[in-house]
């Protein structure tokens, strides 16, 4: 994998940036997620906004919910909390710098913009516990134990998780050795640990070891996977198709999307779940 190290030293930007502008996306505070595409989609920007109202409908996100957003990116989502959803109280935490600054100038008014890891919340003087924390398209870059070692403090009792990830389907038990290596590499590419991942009825317990309850995971495969990689497509026969190393990220993204969907040995779910109080835990048994 060599030639994946090269090409990544040479990306002036962090990992996970993405230049929404080649994808569709021109504004100050722009979107960058692959996108929840149905028949009627046809602009990015509405298909991120769709990925992030279908997540935030999973959760019953609220005016009057705290609401911390991880991973927000160059803050598309934080707006349209905003906008859409009337959130009074918004935290967000975001790893790279360029967008916190971005986000400190057009977004003044927001409670609190953090420049960290999500997996280290704790390095954070948060301003209180959270009724909602939303992850966009962002969590399975990492380990799901340590990402919800991150979350689960900052959660009050009873708050609502929503966040995607990535989940073996049941083929993948039929794969050999050497097909999983061939993922193994593929998935490293896009900066997703093999290891990391897991069937759906492990997560369940995962979470469920964590305290939460009222889980639901939704199969988003066909609508993210496929419909970015369509997406993609459409674009390339643009005459002022891109060109550059942003516009490579960008293919490989939507070539990767393509296989995982046609193979089907990996799926893109969307995670809702609420924690249990103590009381509630006693209840159960």
């Amino acid at each position: 994998m060599k030639w994946l190290q090269a090409i990544q030293q040479q990306f002036s930007q962090h990992k996970y940036a993405i230049n929404a502008k080649q994808l569709g996306d021109d504004a100050e505070l722009a979107w960058s997620n692959l996108g929840y595409w149905d028949d009627t989609t046809s602009s990015y920007p509405d298909a991120c906004r769709q990925l992030a109202d279908q997540l935030a409908q999973a959760v019953h996100l609220t005016s009057t919910d705290r609401l911390l957003d991880l991973g927000c990116g160059q803050g598309a989502s934080l707006v349209h909390w905003q906008q859409h959803y009337h959130v009074q109280h918004i935290e967000a935490v975001e790893l790279q710098s360029s967008c916190v600054i971005q986000i400190q100038k057009y977004l003044p008014q927001l409670a609190a913009i953090h420049q960290q890891s999500f997996l280290n919340l704790k390095q954070i003087q948060l301003k209180s516990d959270f009724d909602v924390v939303l992850c966009i398209d962002a969590a399975y870059h990492s380990n799901l134990n340590s990402f919800l070692d991150s979350v689960n403090p900052v959660l009050n009792s009873k708050g609502r998780l929503g966040f995607h990830y990535l989940i073996w389907s049941e083929k993948w038990l039929n794969l050999n050795s050497l097909q999983k290596q061939k993922y193994e590499w593929l998935l490293k590419a896009a900066d997703v640990n093999l290891n990391h991942l897991m069937t759906e009825s492990r997560m369940r317990h995962t979470l469920q070891r964590y305290d939460f309850a009222e889980i639901e995971i939704r199969d988003l495969s066909k609508g993210v996977l496929q419909g970015f990689s369509n997406y993609f497509h459409t674009l390339q026969q643009l005459p002022q198709q891109s060109i550059g190393l942003d516009a490579f990220k960008i293919r490989m993204t939507a070539k990767l999307c393509a296989k995982l969907y046609a193979d089907g040995w990996v799926k893109y779910v969307q995670i809702s779940a609420e924690k249990i109080i103590s009381t509630d835990i006693l209840n159960i048994f």
